[in-house]
């Protein structure tokens, strides 16, 4: 669940204070504070439902496909914004477009689940529009907080992203060649673990003050509420999904319901709907159990292997 808000007021300032007052050493880096300041979301996340169902391999390859489509308008508002504000004091250090930039990779991976004409098949959801909108609010009017949004994802993509892409894979059957899950692919990064610690070490570097530092948590914990937000609507899309069971036991979509009730639908030009998860499921007989996440749960099991 998300924190509430007496819990938010907490806050990394109070838990810093209470740690001075005990007598304990407070690390004045950027990067420890960070993994401090979102510790509890660290828990929350790693204890839901989500993650416990998608490492089970308990996916579903609808809500798999809506999740790249938040995936996608999260990630092109963050770059756009990132390459508005790559010489900005607050956040240049932690630009790194050829290695991290996910935009493109995503596009590929509509494409390989809706087709060529993917973009007319896609529509933003009511919760990845709220993130998007701050994002955008962040970048033109808060640079210096780009960083939490960009820690919390990028670093989340590069370790519990990994093993997600492999349960991904496998429970959806996706070729071996990466098509479908090129989000998780860094063609431009060799060793995850040392490109971490560079990034960590960069945002050690940014010239902020104690109260940017805790203000960055705050965003990054923030970020958490963000896609904690779409996972519950995937969540809910799922419910309203009819099922039928393959020989396996495994409850499967049968492309029926009311399109109107996913929040990713976009109307066509004629007045017929046009439901990405519907398109699919019409040319498609067959898909595992329960998939949100191998793209948004990155995030999500990421932070918890930070």
């Amino acid at each position: 669940m998300p924190p509430t808000k007496g819990e938010e007021s907490a806050g990394p300032q109070s838990r810093m204070e209470d740690m001075e007052m005990d007598g304990e050493a407070v690390s004045t880096d950027l990067s420890e504070i960070l993994k401090e300041g979102t510790k509890e979301s660290h828990d929350r996340a790693e204890n839901t439902q989500f993650v416990k169902e998608f490492l089970k391999g308990k996916i579903r390859r609808e809500l798999f496909e809506l999740g790249t489509v938040a995936l996608y308008f999260t990630y092109s508002a963050l770059e756009e914004e990132m390459d508005k504000n790559a010489e900005h004091p607050g956040f240049a250090p932690l630009y790194f477009p050829l290695e991290l930039h996910r935009k493109d990779a995503l596009a590929k991976d509509l494409e390989y689940f809706f087709g060529e004409d993917w973009q007319d098949q896609i529509k933003c959801s009511e919760a990845t529009a709220k993130y998007v909108e701050r994002i955008h609010h962040v970048g033109e009017h808060e640079p210096e907080l780009l960083a939490a949004h960009a820690y919390t994802r990028y670093m989340g993509d590069l370790s519990g992203g990994q093993v997600l892409k492999k349960v991904a894979q496998r429970a959806l059957h996706l070729p071996s060649n990466g098509e479908g899950v090129q989000f998780y692919t860094f063609d431009n990064i060799s060793n995850p673990a040392r490109f971490k610690q560079l990034y960590r070490s960069r945002l050690n570097t940014l010239e902020t003050s104690r109260e940017t530092k805790e203000r960055i948590v705050e965003e990054a914990n923030r970020a958490f509420r963000f896609n904690m937000e779409v996972f519950e609507e995937l969540d809910k899309f799922g419910k309203t999904l009819g099922e039928v069971v393959q020989a396996s036991g495994v409850p499967l979509h049968d492309g029926k319901g009311d399109a109107r009730k996913c929040p990713f639908y976009a109307a066509k030009g004629n007045g017929e709907i046009g439901c990405p998860l519907h398109s699919v499921m019409a040319m498609v007989q067959s898909c595992p159990f329960q998939l949100v996440l191998a793209a948004l749960l990155a995030l999500t099991a990421g932070w918890y292997l930070l």
